[in-house]
């Protein structure tokens, strides 16, 4: 059963130069509604923690390392289709093929530099919010 709510995450490479606002506009005129945000720094345990689902994947330590760089912006957000319309919204994981208006295409510098995460389902939307955000600390 598909929920109304995702998470994302602005990276700190995006933090790092000042894109926060313009993402955050940008996925409010995309009719997501803001229902928790928080900036924060993800330690590396952290980081490791919350992509722990591609431990075994080559890009892990590297992103881990990456995530755990700087300060990030969590936010979940609320919409119909939210999982769905939000991966929509981020575009491809490469800034380089992502579609004309997409965050990554508008904000990433790199694949690996790509500006934003979001949730790739809708388990781990619920799963990812609650990492970040304590149930009184989302609103609706």
């Amino acid at each position: 059963m598909a929920t109304n709510r995702t998470l994302t995450m602005i990276k700190p490479d995006a933090v790092a130069k000042g894109l926060t606002s313009a993402i955050l506009e940008k996925i409010s005129s995309s009719g997501f509604r803001i229902i928790a945000l928080k900036m924060t720094q993800l330690t590396l345990s952290d980081a490791n923690k919350f992509y722990e689902i591609h431990k075994e994947k080559d890009f892990y330590g590297d992103l881990c390392i990456f995530m755990s760089s700087g300060p990030i912006v969590a936010a979940i957000l609320e919409k119909e289709n939210a999982v769905s319309d939000f991966r929509k919204l981020v575009g491809s994981t490469d800034p380089s093929e992502a579609a004309v208006g997409t965050l990554r295409k508008l904000f990433a510098e790199s694949k690996s530099k790509n500006a934003v995460h979001g949730s790739d389902s809708d388990d781990n939307a619920r799963i990812e919010s609650g990492f970040h955000f304590s149930r009184r600390e989302q609103f609706s």
